[in-house]
């Protein structure tokens, strides 16, 4: 039997979801594999490699042969939640204690989100303490079962990003702008190399409204740093604290790997496996280079997206 709160939620996503179609129709949303026959519903699991989808069981098979497992997630589908508090919980089943690395916090707030987690402190003050509400700000109660099912299995839990506030400074007068103390928040090595990735922020950057950024290469460059910055307080936990590490992160910073995943892979020799949580919304087709996994899910989120542009003076960074 469900509990209530994932009821509640699941009926949610439902009648949100279905409330937009009312009156009207609609053509079933599907996805297909670029170059691949046949076609994918919401709640498939494929395996974008072979080209099939797979059950939760064999996913679970899959990830746990790696040592690191990005999970991507659109932040305010509450739906995505609701999967990658079972992913863990089946991860953790199968492998045991493992380390939860997320975007959601920074690594400045690492000391009040081990008292939490060691139970120091009660909830409301650990919330004050990292500033959730002036910070990430998306909804604690997505997030929440998370943590608590960290912390029962005891889960290490590290905060991978940087202030917002050096992100939004580099996005708005560059990196060469950065104090000394601003610069030590960030990655020693930064990439602006990868052609691909930079095409695809081009895109990104020209389909959505930016009236606090004029500088599209200032903007790249925020994205770098945010992006090589977690690689690099991945790279550091895996070499301090070797084992297995599950990453919890946005879809924009994982998709065809070359936001995080691949800059993880130039600093340290490790196996990895990545997933998107991705919203069906209409007729899509899906790459094999988009990740390793994708797993189709209802759109239930005011974004709507799988990887969502997010404003730089909203203080959530440029591209989750």
């Amino acid at each position: 039997m469900k509990p209530l709160w994932i009821t509640m939620l699941l009926v949610g996503c439902s009648l949100m979801t279905g409330g937009c179609t009312a009156g009207r129709p609609r053509m079933p949303p599907l996805a297909s594999i670029d170059g691949v026959p046949g076609h994918f519903a919401q709640g498939r699991i494929i395996d974008l490699a072979q080209g099939r989808s797979i059950t939760f069981d064999a996913l679970i098979d899959q990830l746990a042969k790696n040592d690191l497992v990005f999970v991507g997630e659109v932040h305010d589908n509450p739906e995505h939640h609701l999967i990658e508090v079972q992913v863990l919980q089946a991860l953790t089943a199968r492998c045991g204690p493992l380390t939860v690395a997320m975007e959601f916090f920074t690594t400045a707030q690492q000391q009040a989100l081990d008292r939490y987690m060691k139970g120091e402190v009660p909830e409301d003050v650990f919330l004050k303490e990292v500033d959730w509400a002036g910070g990430w700000s998306f909804p604690y109660h997505f997030y929440r079962p998370l943590l608590l099912s960290a912390r029962e299995n005891r889960d290490p839990v590290v905060g991978i990003n940087l202030p917002a506030s050096v992100v939004r400074k580099v996005a708005r007068s560059g990196l060469d702008s950065l104090t000394p103390e601003e610069r030590g928040h960030v990655a020693k090595e930064i990439d602006l190399g990868n052609e691909a990735h930079h095409q695809y922020l081009i895109e990104v950057f020209k389909g959505h409204s930016h009236d606090d950024l004029k500088n599209f290469d200032y903007f790249y460059q925020a994205q770098c740093v945010w992006e090589d910055t977690m690689a690099e307080n991945i790279a550091r936990r895996l070499t301090d604290n070797p084992g297995r590490m599950v990453v919890f992160a946005g879809n924009g910073h994982i998709i065809k790997r070359f936001g995080i995943p691949d800059r993880v892979s130039r600093r340290i020799p490790v196996k990895m496996s990545t997933i998107l949580l991705y919203p069906l919304t209409g007729r899509m087709i899906l790459t094999k280079n988009m990740a390793d996994y994708v797993w189709l899910t209802g759109e239930c989120s005011s974004g709507g997206h799988g990887h969502p542009t997010m404003s730089v003076a909203s203080g959530r960074g440029p591209v989750r």
